[in-house]
């Protein structure tokens, strides 16, 4: 690690604040971080922001000490633990990393490689940046928790998303027009995001912010098999169950701590949570399942088959830039993904 620097530039936050206070997000100087055995130290060159993010800022007060957050990053590797075997320095990776770890808002970041992928080629940093944390939730849901039969073989039936112009909304959109032979209908409520929601592979777009059912009725009559629900799920538990066909599958992944699950007995409705943090948070023994995944991502994002969902940049990684981008998250409105690049 001779050419790595002693020190380098974070973003951390120190009390749990309303996002508008200076203090909420602030510039620190940190320690490089040792990798471990299986670890890899990225240089990171672009960064994207969650809703993970503002919510641990929220809930999780560190007591004064230098928490960094973020979980979705893309870099160069500089250096490599004793027992790395899937990457080498010099590789340009993308990942989410693990929520139990410090976050990747530093110029440097050490992260499991089972938990990494290789960088698309043909994207930026920026627009790799973008991809790993909403692609592994996506993916995961999807073909995991639903049961969608494996990539790369026919599916039928219809798969309802939820604020299809989100983050993960779109990687899903996408994943299912690339890899199954589902009918894609997703939710929205603005022109420009049921225009996104288009672009990204919806074939048919109803108004989340009217009844659902009787929409669903005109776009689906059919009836709808798969729910992949992003937010408000609690809310929407009974439309779920109304529109759903008999052995249908739903997967959330908000935070309920309360559902009326007996809406669902009736029509034998499976219920799901997909959290993507769980096999790092667990030390699970497929958790490099996760590098697998994004392997795929990769591959489909170099064919074509697979955009970035980056929308807006603000520019270099900065307390200042971190709190506006935050803002933007809290807001609820934001369409695809909010990147950050260089430092």
């Amino acid at each position: 690690m001779s050419t790595v620097p002693a020190t380098m530039p974070a973003v951390a936050y120190r009390r749990s604040l309303p996002v508008d206070h200076p203090e909420s997000l602030v510039d620190v100087e940190l320690p490089v971080p040792e990798p471990g055995p299986r670890d890899l130290l990225v240089r990171v060159e672009a960064i994207a922001v969650n809703p993970v993010d503002h919510k641990v800022r929220q809930n999780v007060d560190p007591g004064g000490e230098a928490k960094v957050l973020g979980w979705d990053a893309a870099g160069t590797v500089v250096a490599v633990g004793s027992e790395v075997r899937l990457f080498a320095v010099g590789d340009e990776v993308f990942y989410a990393g693990a929520l139990d770890r410090p976050g990747a808002n530093s110029r440097f970041h050490a992260v499991d490689e089972r938990l990494v992928g290789r960088k698309p080629a043909s994207l930026s940093f920026t627009e790799a940046a973008a991809l790993p944390l909403t692609s592994l939730t996506a993916w995961e849901g999807l073909f995991e928790r639903l049961g969608v039969r494996d990539a790369g073989t026919e599916s039928t039936g219809t798969l309802l998303i939820t604020a299809a112009a989100g983050g993960v909304g779109a990687v899903t959109a996408q994943l299912a027009r690339a890899l199954t032979g589902l009918t894609v209908i997703g939710t929205a409520s603005r022109p420009e995001t049921a225009e996104f929601a288009r672009r990204m592979g919806v074939e048919h777009v109803v108004d989340h912010h009217r009844p659902l059912v009787p929409q669903l009725a005109e776009a689906a009559p059919q009836g709808v098999d798969y729910v992949f629900s992003t937010n408000g799920t609690d809310r929407r538990l009974g439309e779920f169950a109304e529109v759903l066909n008999p052995f249908g599958r739903i997967v959330a992944i908000d935070d309920v701590d309360e559902m009326p699950l007996g809406a669902l007995k009736a029509k034998s409705i499976s219920f799901h949570w997909e959290f993507m943090f769980t096999r790092s948070m667990f030390g699970t023994s497929d958790r490099q399942a996760q590098h697998r995944i994004l392997t795929r991502i990769a591959r489909l994002a170099d064919a074509g088959a697979l955009v970035s969902t980056a929308t807006r940049d603000l520019g270099p990684v900065s307390a200042a830039s971190l709190r506006r981008a935050h803002r933007l998250q809290e807001s609820g409105g934001t369409i695809g993904k909010t990147t950050l690049t260089g430092f």
